[in-house]
């Protein structure tokens, strides 16, 4: 089913260099062909697997192994995101809605998705743009989230939103989270948002500690053309980050895109896998 298959990490700690080393392990044993990027090269030192850049590993396999936690599938997702290459995670983060397979029980989990059953899983990236005086001056894309927030100063900013040309409304608050349902149980799931369905082609308005309490959270369809004008006077005041990177610093009248992207991420999970029971296990329901 999958014949080259690449490994994956942002992080150099123990837990995932003997992670990768007993995945690597486990691979070969199964004469598995094993692309490494640099960073899961300098943790094994000694191997004899092809390397590559993080950034070209997904051209050389059909399947990419994320070893870390949800940070690392998001640093996976924005390379691969064009590509078509189907990721899976291994979890060694503090949550894992993400990376799903524990680091205790790869054997188990992969004996299975290399036979050929796993849940296929596609997701959507949100792509943003920033306009300053109707010249685009930066494009993005994030999985999870497109925040514009305050920065540096303990004053509100002022936010005026738009979907699909139609005003919504003006509001001042700590900032604007724009998500997608992968991004539902993220950072607007703290400021406030409902839990939104992966499989749902919605976006996500959720603003920051509105001013006024009655500016809520609204869902809106997929498809929709999300605008946002920054009303802020203060120079440095308001920041745009993806997927909580910092990007650029917004300023009065800079106009903020958000739409769909044309490519989408094809995640793998274990058979077993059970959405529900990964809210119940990861927000600690019913306990």
């Amino acid at each position: 089913m999958f014949n080259r298959i690449g490994l994956i990490t942002n992080s150099g700690v123990k837990a995932i260099q003997r992670t990768l080393a007993e995945l690597v392990e486990y691979l070969d044993l199964r004469e598995q062909e094993v692309i490494l990027d640099k960073c899961c090269a300098d943790l094994l030192k000694d191997h004899k697997f092809d390397v590559y850049d993080a950034r070209e590993l997904g051209k050389h396999c059909d399947l990419v192994i994320a070893i870390g936690g949800d940070g690392t599938m998001l640093m996976a997702s924005h390379i691969l995101c064009d590509l078509d290459v189907p990721l899976l995670g291994i979890n060694l983060g503090h949550v894992g809605f993400l990376a799903d397979i524990p680091a205790d029980d790869i054997a188990n989990n992969m004996d299975e998705i290399l036979k050929g059953h796993y849940v296929e899983d596609v997701r959507f990236l949100l792509r943003a743009q920033a306009f300053r005086d109707n010249k685009c001056i930066f494009e993005g894309y994030g999985f999870n989230d497109i925040i514009i927030q305050k920065y540096n100063i303990a004053r509100l900013v002022e936010l005026e939103t738009y979907v699909n040309g139609a005003f919504v409304h003006k509001h001042r608050s700590d900032g604007m989270i724009i998500s997608s349902p992968t991004g539902s149980t993220a950072y607007a799931l703290a400021a406030g948002g409902p839990i939104v369905h992966p499989s749902l082609d919605a976006l996500l308005l959720v603003p920051i500690c509105p001013h006024s309490l009655t500016n809520r959270p609204i869902v809106v369809d997929g498809n929709s053309c999300i605008e946002v004008v920054i009303g802020t006077r203060e120079v440095d005041h308001a920041h745009l980050t993806f997927d909580g990177e910092t990007k650029i610093e917004l300023v009065s009248g800079d106009r903020v895109r958000v739409e769909k992207k044309d490519k989408k991420i094809r995640l793998i999970h274990p058979p077993n896998h059970d959405q529900f029971h990964i809210l119940r296990e990861k927000l600690n329901w019913s306990t």
